[in-house]
């Protein structure tokens, strides 16, 4: 049987011990012949090609070159009938025989027919062959996508490198064997590559994880310094002269591939692999390796803006604790300094009520230090870790103080450009500080009296409910039951505010506590401003004792910052002058200290309706003992019917 392809033929011969391959070139014209008119062939004259035969006097021009082998196995008589099918032609089908003249015409017609029977079988065969080549191309194509996907998969749901480097080097083992993958990554300097990663699971031990190196020590560094896939070799190796290229040559690598890891534009390192075997990696495997570089690439610039980001969390979180450090240093409550009894019934109501979650009222004049307070109560209290959060009332335009307290929706209002969350959703879990509460509308407190009784609010321009939980400590310089009755407060909401309320004394009530804040004053601010101040004259001191102070401990502090500045020495010299009491009356119509301090007394106790001792009596709420306040009512001349 003769197949044709397009450069040979095929001769398969049943009735001889023989099987050859001849040209297609050196065919009969017998055979052209019947492979274009697709007919049989039965050679004329058969006496005389029988006798020629016989004879074995060689073979005519118009027969095959392989009669002699015929001859030789004693055929003398042949028939050859096409291989035809309706779509191809496929070859011939010859029959020999040992007899003269064993073919009739009765005997072509049946062997055309089995020829076309044996066609539909050729054909089947040879498109069999057809399908499993390019099943087998398909099988490639789609065990190459699936590595790409299976990469691209392992860069999206993965942050860490080495976990993307493990997925992509296993998908990668199934297609394209090999015995060592790494990764290399270039220094921000671009001079030495740290193997970041390694697989290789037959090593002998001599290459690890953590290598950093000269770029251009290692087989990568053509790769990296073109940005093009490099080939290298055993030869490429011992080229090399390194410490690199000498261990794998040690470990039995022959050949490798290194692919360069490209992200706009930069090459942040390579993927590398190797082969014990030379020659290994053809260049379709090239291109395949240069596809998951371009995969891999994404989840390199990933890890490194992950890496980034998780540096600047830390230096955050760092930062966030010096800051809280800082907090603490500044406000906590060995910072409140003093000794005087009057504050030490403060810090003591300060303890007792900062455990609950009670809300505390801080009344008291503007500068005692009613945030210190608040300061206070919150680190005693069971929120210490979460946040504090303070806001002025009185500093915050009326117009505003409702979005700052709520927050509200991007649109909500002309200018609102960006949602903004309130100080209640911030304070959520911790401390809410509302400083100088009484000036808040009237409009306004019974939005703030709903958050504090039912724990809910909504955002400005929302609909939507946000439920907090928080302690909310207010304070305030005014007399807010003289407000209540004034129509100026909400009565509902003064109750709801005053369930603890604290009175911090005014520091002309207890001058036993300025020489112990003046040196503590001096101190801070000469470590400011990198001074040394060791000795405040007696003079000073006592002079700053007698000093009524209207502005209080702010005012105090104030001065004392401004003495630590114009002092040049280790003395505190205190601009004196400037405690001066002014011959002109205050607006407020009070003319003497004592005129003041009797107004004071006066007004604490119509708040406590005359209630001297306990809890909510006036002394409580002046800072000092029940005897004390006594004293001074006799010293002052009041008494209930004045």
């Amino acid at each position: 049987m003769i197949l044709l392809s397009d450069c040979i033929a095929w001769l398969i011969s049943s009735t001889c011990d023989c099987s050859c391959m001849m040209p297609s070139g050196t065919s009969c014209a017998c055979m052209s012949w019947m492979s274009q008119r697709r007919e049989s062939y039965l050679p004329a004259a058969t006496c005389r090609w029988r006798n020629l035969l016989a004879d074995g006097r060689g073979r005519p021009s118009n027969h095959w070159w392989v009669m002699p082998m015929m001859v030789e196995q004693g055929v003398k008589s042949f028939c050859v009938v096409p291989l035809t099918t309706a779509q191809r032609r496929l070859g011939a089908l010859g029959f020999g025989s040992l007899q003269e003249a064993a073919y009739e015409d009765a005997d072509l017609e049946f062997l055309q027919q089995v020829a076309k029977q044996v066609a539909v079988a050729v054909e089947n065969a040879l498109n069999y062959e057809s399908v499993q080549s390019a099943q087998q191309l398909l099988t490639h194509e789609r065990d190459r996508l699936r590595l790409l996907l299976e990469v691209n998969n392992a860069v999206v749901s993965r942050l860490d490198l080495r976990d993307v480097f493990e997925a992509t080097t296993t998908s990668l083992r199934r297609v394209m064997p090999y015995a060592i993958a790494s990764l290399y990554l270039a220094d921000p300097d671009q001079k030495a590559f740290h193997r970041h990663a390694l697989v290789f699971p037959e090593s002998k031990g001599l290459i690890h994880e953590g290598f950093v190196g000269p770029i251009d020590d290692t087989p990568a560094g053509p790769a990296f310094r073109s940005g093009k896939p490099a080939l290298f070799d055993e030869d490429g190796l011992k080229r090399l002269n390194s410490e690199i290229g000498q261990f794998l040559l040690a470990e039995g690598v022959k050949s490798g591939c290194c692919v360069p890891l490209l992200s706009h534009g930069k090459v942040l390192g390579t993927l590398n692999v190797g082969s014990f075997r030379e020659g290994s990696f053809t260049p379709e495997e090239v291109d395949l390796l240069s596809q998951v570089a371009s995969q891999f690439a994404i989840a390199v610039e990933n890890a490194l803006a992950y890496r980034q980001i998780a540096e600047l969390k830390d230096k955050l979180n760092t930062e966030k604790l010096y800051l809280e450090d800082e907090i603490r240093s500044e406000y906590n409550f060995e910072e409140i300094v003093g000794e005087s009894p009057a504050l030490k019934r403060v810090l003591k109501h300060v303890e007792t009520v900062a455990p609950t979650d009670s809300t505390v009222l801080i009344l008291g004049e503007t500068g005692t230090g009613k945030e210190l307070i608040a300061r206070a109560i919150h680190n005693l209290s069971g929120r210490h870790e979460r946040t504090f959060v303070k806001m002025n009332c009185a500093a915050i335009p009326t117009g505003l103080l409702e979005s700052e307290l709520f927050g509200h929706e991007k649109g909500a209002f002309t200018g609102a450009i960006a949602q903004k969350i309130g100080r209640f959703e911030l304070a959520h879990q911790g401390t809410l500080f509302l400083d100088e509460i009484g000036d808040i509308t009237l409009e306004l407190q019974s939005k703030l009296l709903r958050v504090l009784q039912e724990h809910e609010f909504e955002r400005l321009g929302s609909t939507r409910t946000i439920r907090v939980d928080l302690r909310l400590v207010a304070a305030t310089n005014r007399d807010l039951a003289r407000m209540v009755s004034d129509k100026e407060f909400r009565s509902d909401l003064y109750y709801r505010l005053n369930v603890f309320p604290l009175v911090v004394p005014p520091l002309r009530d207890r001058p036993e506590d300025i020489p112990l804040l003046v040196r503590y004053f001096a101190q801070k601010h000469a470590r400011r401003m990198n001074k040394r101040i060791e000795a405040i004259p007696t003079e000073t001191m006592l002079m700053l004792s007698k000093y009524h102070w209207p502005g209080n401990i702010r005012e105090l502090e104030n001065l004392i910052e401004r003495a630590v500045i114009l002092s040049h020495g280790p003395d505190l010299h205190v601009p004196l002058a400037e405690l001066r009491i002014p011959d002109t009356a205050p607006a407020n119509g009070v003319e003497t200290l004592e005129a003041a301090e009797r107004e004071h007394i006066q007004r604490a106790l119509e708040q406590s309706n005359w209630v001297i001792g306990g809890p909510s009596g006036a002394a409580t709420r002046l800072g000092m003992k029940r005897t004390t306040l006594q004293s001074k009512m006799r010293k002052l001349g009041i008494s209930q019917r004045s």
